[in-house]
């Protein structure tokens, strides 16, 4: 059995899923085997459904599963996703157009021996060099990202991608402050059995609303818990035309009140202080001086 199961979750991403799964292979990934891990893509609803033998090439560690009732909101996939995980901890990734770090993941499992209950997080960066809210309304296209890439050649060594991304708003205030929600989320498989899958199935809105914010503000609220986020590893959001991200206008106000509606109350942003883990190199180090030197100007 793999110690570790990676669930993306895809819905007509045929530029960014390739990518994504090449950042998560073991060609990639260091420190671990093709038998040390499992990746699992559950196509939700895609026009053109991803298959098993196309995405091979770039992960030779993946399995593809369809849902079978596919919805504009990616919960029910990922529980789909959670029933077929084999790995004693489990990565989730609601957003299959998220790249990872060379060292994502096996800190990730390192980060896990850390305590019982461990509750494991990563800051979100978006590539381009604003938030995506903010550039692409300014001309940044797939088109633009795909130079960016290019140029980088994240291909010789993934965290070159920090040198072509930003914080996104989530993880707004770097690397020391809890962000508000994580694009990967480690849980072992006996925690994401006791939440019953963890993210909530009332949450129906496109791309899950706020689902991925409330289970991390679940989450860090239990204080039986341990919070860690791991240093100087992240994920990467690529311009794919998503509801959130991507939206030239915002759907806060639709998540909101679907966010009351479900909890009977605002959502507010976890505070808590967490176990930081792991270690810079010289381009996720870049971000701690760009984040000093933004705040000391505000």
């Amino acid at each position: 059995m793999p110690a570790l199961s990676i669930i993306l979750i895809a819905h007509n991403m045929e530029r960014e899923l390739p990518r994504t799964l090449k950042s998560f292979s073991p060609a990639m990934q260091q420190g671990l085997s093709v038998d040390d891990y499992e990746l699992i893509v559950v196509d939700n609803g895609s026009r053109r459904p991803f298959r098993q033998q196309e995405l091979e090439p770039f992960a030779p560690n993946v399995r593809v599963l369809d849902a079978p009732d596919p919805t504009p909101s990616p919960v029910a996939a990922i529980h789909q996703g959670l029933v077929a995980a084999n790995g004693e901890l489990i990565g989730v990734c609601i957003d299959g157009a998220r790249m990872a770090s060379p060292g994502l993941l096996v800190n990730a499992l390192a980060a896990s021996q850390l305590h019982p209950k461990p509750v494991i997080g990563t800051l979100a960066f978006h590539l381009g060099f604003k938030v995506q809210m903010e550039s692409v309304p300014e001309g940044y296209s797939q088109e633009v990202e795909d130079t960016l890439l290019a140029r980088c050649d994240w291909e010789k060594d993934g965290y070159r991608l920090f040198q072509i991304s930003s914080f996104a708003g989530s993880s707004a205030e770097g690397w020391f402050k809890l962000p508000a929600e994580t694009n990967a989320l480690f849980l072992k498989r006996s925690h994401w059995r006791d939440l019953n899958g963890g993210y909530d199935i009332r949450f129906r809105t496109p791309g899950g609303g706020l689902a991925n914010l409330d289970l991390w503000h679940r989450l860090a609220e239990d204080a039986t818990s341990g919070l860690i986020m791991l240093l100087g590893e992240a994920t990467f959001h690529q311009v794919h035309g998503g509801v959130a991200t991507n939206a030239l206008e915002s759907p806060w106000a639709e998540f909101s009140r679907e966010y009351r509606a479900i909890r009977g109350v605002e959502y507010k942003r976890p505070v808590r202080r967490p176990l930081l883990y792991g270690a810079f190199n010289a381009e996720s180090a870049s971000h701690i001086e760009f984040f000093s030197s933004s705040a000391s100007s505000r």
